[in-house]
């Protein structure tokens, strides 16, 4: 039995109002869940860059031409939980209560302002006044002076080649400098020697221009903007030579020589008497 024509239209026309009324629902439903989307993003995002790696923009030359002023970078929170800092590391740490910002940036003036700020130094859009990033040198135990015989920086008495990364034609110091970098501390330098304040510019501070390990939020390892400038930031390969880590391996083991003399001495008197 066929429909008529009319009651035919009725239902086409019926059925026609009914997917318009569930897509204006859908509509409705998709803007509703907009805010908590958004929430939920930023709250991953936020967890990510606590936890695991952080965006972080470059505010001025100190690392030239390594990084340059303008740069963002991505800063891996993690690595240090796997492996000791390294000599050659670039790393982001704070200097919340040691050293002066090298940058001024004008004080938020008011809540909204300082919220957006706190986002954009969270995402790496704006500059951290008290986040600094330079080139690790020393590590506990090293001794980091300058300069030798032909200006260069030796570790350990061995002399680094800075050529690779060093500003063009900075000097490796303008002053001359030598510390032994105490424990749980590290000694950092920026590339471009003539204008950064690093830990030169400190040996006056306790520690003696070092920075506590503690302070370190985590190693920069590739540039992620402009991306006609992204590239990975690897090691030097003149932080590899075998004599800087001999003669840190090598104290430790000298230390425990010396300790273990006295105690062998007093055990031959002990046996004696």
């Amino acid at each position: 039995m066929h429909l008529p024509a009319e009651d035919g239209v009725d239902v086409v026309a019926e059925d026609t109002q009914q997917a318009a009324k569930g897509g204006e629902g859908k509509k409705g439903s998709f803007w509703r869940e907009l805010p908590v989307l958004v929430v939920v993003a930023l709250l991953l995002a936020l967890l990510i860059k606590s936890f695991v790696v952080q965006a972080f923009y470059i505010p001025s030359e100190s690392m030239e031409d390594t990084l340059l002023k303008n740069d963002r970078v991505l800063v891996n929170k993690l690595v240090y939980h796997v492996r000791d800092i390294e000599r050659g590391d670039v790393v982001v740490f704070s200097g919340v209560d040691s050293w002066d910002p090298e940058i001024q940036l004008e004080e938020p003036t008011n809540p909204v302002a300082a919220f957006f700020r706190w986002v954009g130094t969270a995402f790496g859009v704006v500059p951290g006044e008290k986040d600094y990033i330079k080139r690790v040198i020393g590590v506990p135990g090293d001794k980091v002076k300058c300069c030798d015989a032909k200006g260069r920086v030796t570790v350990n008495g061995t002399p680094i080649d800075e050529q690779g990364y060093l500003y063009p034609g900075d000097q490796p110091s303008q002053s001359d400098f030598e510390v032994t970098v105490p424990p749980d501390r590290l000694w950092v330098m920026g590339d471009h020697r003539s204008v950064s304040l690093d830990s030169r510019s400190h040996v006056g501070d306790p520690g003696g221009g070092t920075i506590p390990i503690d302070k370190v939020i985590g190693r920069a390892f590739v540039i992620v903007w402009p991306f006609d400038r992204a590239k990975i930031l690897p090691i030097p390969d003149t932080f590899s030579q075998p004599a800087l880590q001999t003669a840190v391996s090598a104290a430790p083991l000298a230390a425990g020589f010396v300790g273990a003399v006295p105690l062998v001495l007093l055990r031959r008197r002990m046996t004696r008497r």
